[in-house]
């Protein structure tokens, strides 16, 4: 295990990515410095690995990993939790229908970026949409779903022979019964879906380990934004561990993050060196109900934070 603390590796990650980082290209046009191949190791018993050099927002992490334990697809839960992450991609379903009749909302990512007045035309339009999700069921069902994204493949795996496979279950099902075998995996990763889903799987699969009475967990991250996505992974990730430990009755051991390309934007070099600037506080403590539940009942004020005292956020654009 490393001694280097928890937040301490992830900016090692960032820093390594600034002063080695290959130029790439990417699907934004944005541009990355980009390196291949890297690992950290979180020992979740040191306090849970919430980024304190920066605000991050749990209420956001909490709601989509419920989203996806529930199996749920339709983006109506995360908007019931004022989580965003995934309004996108329900939204360019829904101005590339044929029901749509409000102006041209195509190519968001290249028109926002030259025309202020279009970017404020879009944000009015993709609020009258996700007022429409948490108001209208049909409406909801037929724009807000988003198909085959990860609760559907943790939780409703389709099979070639059209049923379905419940990863989550079936892993606990291992943990709890096998716990040394070394196919404790699920995948979300799925060669025939890709070119098709609405957002092909960042983290594609993820494996648990038993040792000594406690749970750790390694995630394959194909790609991994460091300055926005990477800190909402490591926690998301932390807190499935410890709640898959729970439901095992176990504690919990490591969280291992290991990433495929690992890449800062561009335009976030600004914002990740001032982050790099601020020294780590004291990580916060995870406080989960005494009382176990199944995976899918659990509420928003069932996980709750202790000591998290982050320095300010800091703003920075997403890459589209």
């Amino acid at each position: 295990m490393s001694t280097t603390s928890n937040e301490e590796q992830y900016l090692q990650l960032a820093h390594n990515v600034l002063e080695h980082g290959n130029l790439k290209t990417d699907r934004t046009g944005t541009g990355t410095h980009s390196l291949f191949g890297y690992q950290m190791r979180f020992d979740l018993n040191a306090g849970f690995p919430l980024l304190t050099t920066k605000k991050v927002p749990f209420g956001l992490i909490k709601s989509e990993l419920l989203w996806f334990l529930r199996g749920d697809t339709n983006i109506r839960f995360l908007l019931q939790h004022h989580n965003h992450i995934w309004d996108e991609w329900a939204f360019e379903k829904w101005v590339n229908s044929t029901e749509y009749a409000g102006p041209d909302m195509t190519d968001f990512g290249l028109r926002s970026q030259s025309n202020p007045e279009f970017k404020k035309q879009y944000l009015v339009q993709k609020q009258l949409f996700c007022d429409r999700v948490l108001a209208d069921d049909q409406f909801a069902n037929q724009y807000g779903d988003l198909g085959l994204v990860y609760g559907s493949q943790w939780r409703a795996w389709r099979t070639s022979n059209g049923a379905t496979i419940d990863q989550i279950k079936n892993v606990i099902e291992q943990i709890k019964h096998t716990p040394d075998s070394r196919r404790m995996i699920v995948t979300a990763w799925n060669p025939e879906d890709v070119p098709t889903v609405a957002l092909p799987p960042c983290h594609t699969m993820f494996q648990f380990y038993v040792a000594n009475g406690k749970l750790s967990c390694q995630l394959y991250q194909r790609s991994g934004d460091i300055f926005l996505g990477v800190p909402f992974n490591i926690a998301s990730y932390a807190l499935l561990t410890h709640l898959i430990a729970q439901q095992c009755g176990l504690q919990v051991g490591e969280f291992v993050h290991t990433l495929g390309d690992a890449h800062i934007y561009n335009n976030h070099l600004d914002q990740i060196k001032e982050q790099l600037g601020r020294k780590p506080k004291a990580a916060p403590k995870l406080i989960l109900p005494n009382v176990v539940k199944p995976l899918e009942e659990y509420e928003m004020a069932d996980i709750k934070l202790e000591g998290y005292e982050p320095y300010p956020a800091i703003k920075a654009p997403v890459a589209v």
